[in-house]
């Protein structure tokens, strides 16, 4: 029995290695359907790999990071062939998202992002300043294999660093909900109802605004304010990454606002539209969420106090049961009775 609980255990640790190595190919190989050349290099606007790997360190821990490093090897392998300047840029696509995770520890990061804490620190601990690493390693190693000119290195830096930092701010919490999805604690009506109609209207607004020759991408905003108000990261995750993948496919093809522009142009746009996009659905969701555990603690202390009252002076707080709006009407009616 012993020995095989010790078997288990190495057993169970190379599948979630190997399952994390077969996430992040895949990811890589979806990456790499909207690749675009800039200066002479290809770069991906939206990289889901960084996402998946640093969801994967928050998920099951430092121990799983060998497949990330099987995961980028077999991603590279897929595209060209594995030189030395591969390995440097796998050694960068590894520690990134490592480096990124052990930051996060630090600052005492909540996976559930039920805080808007855990909001700010994944995008400027996890995204800005993790994905540094990736860039710069990548960017530095084509300029050092001579694959790439001296004064060309800030502009690939620059895209490298964005794709890298949107496959966390997209894919990252879109994982971390998909993980703990459920119903809302909220006992409304028409609640499928209501994700039907935001889904189908964050698809057909986003397609519109990034289609159309007219500059209206700020209408996506709106919709990423209604999801995130009425469902959290649970809503606007899922339309975070809607808006993000139809942006990328309308900028590669040249579409909507993106068409007759530069490659740099085009870049720019999209990036700042998706950033905005991520900021707004991630913080704004993870705000939403910390207010209504703030009131829940509350009407729980408003519950306790009442009951000790009650205790000191039966019968004097029935007539406030059941609280307005409060999740506790069992009690008003116990009392009552």
């Amino acid at each position: 029995m012993i020995r095989s609980e010790q078997l288990r255990r190495p057993a169970a640790a190379a599948l979630r290695i190997l399952a994390v190595a077969g996430a992040y190919w895949l990811g890589g190989r979806i990456g790499f359907t909207e690749r675009v050349v800039v200066d002479g290099s290809v770069v991906t606007p939206l990289w889901p790999p960084t996402g998946i790997a640093l969801a994967a360190l928050l998920w099951m821990g430092l121990p799983v990071w060998p497949g990330i490093v099987i995961g980028a090897l077999a991603t590279i392998a897929t595209i060209s062939s594995v030189s030395v300047d591969a390995l440097v840029i796998l050694a960068g696509n590894t520690l990134a998202p490592v480096a990124a995770y052990l930051m996060l520890r630090i600052a005492g990061f909540r996976p559930a992002l039920d805080r808007l804490r855990d909001g700010v620190a994944l995008v400027f601990l996890g995204a800005l300043a993790g994905m540094l690493i990736s860039a710069t390693a990548g960017a530095g190693t084509l300029v050092m294999g001579g694959s790439l000119a001296p004064h060309d290195f800030w502009p690939i830096w620059a895209a490298w660093w964005a794709g890298d930092a949107m496959g966390v701010l997209v894919v990252t919490p879109m994982l971390l909900v998909l993980r703990s999805a459920g119903r809302p604690a909220a006992n409304r009506d028409f609640w499928w109802t209501e994700a039907v109609v935001l889904a189908l209207v964050t698809f057909a607004v986003a397609w519109f605004a990034t289609r159309t020759e007219s500059a209206l991408l700020f209408l996506v905003f709106p919709v990423l304010i209604w999801a995130a108000l009425r469902y959290q990261l649970a809503g606007s995750a899922p339309c975070t990454l809607v808006v993000s993948v139809l942006a990328v496919t309308a900028a590669t093809s040249g579409q909507g606002p993106f068409e007759g522009r530069s490659m740099l142009e085009t870049m720019a746009l999209l990036q700042a539209l998706n950033g905005a996009a991520a900021l707004t659905g991630l913080l704004l969701g993870a705000l939403v969420t910390e207010q209504r555990a703030v009131r829940r603690r509350i009407e729980e202390a408003c519950v306790a106090l009442a009951d000790v009252v009650d205790q000191l002076a039966p019968g004097e707080t029935a007539h406030l049961w059941p609280l307005p709006g409060g999740p506790y009407p069992e009690r008003g009616e116990e009392r009552r009775r």
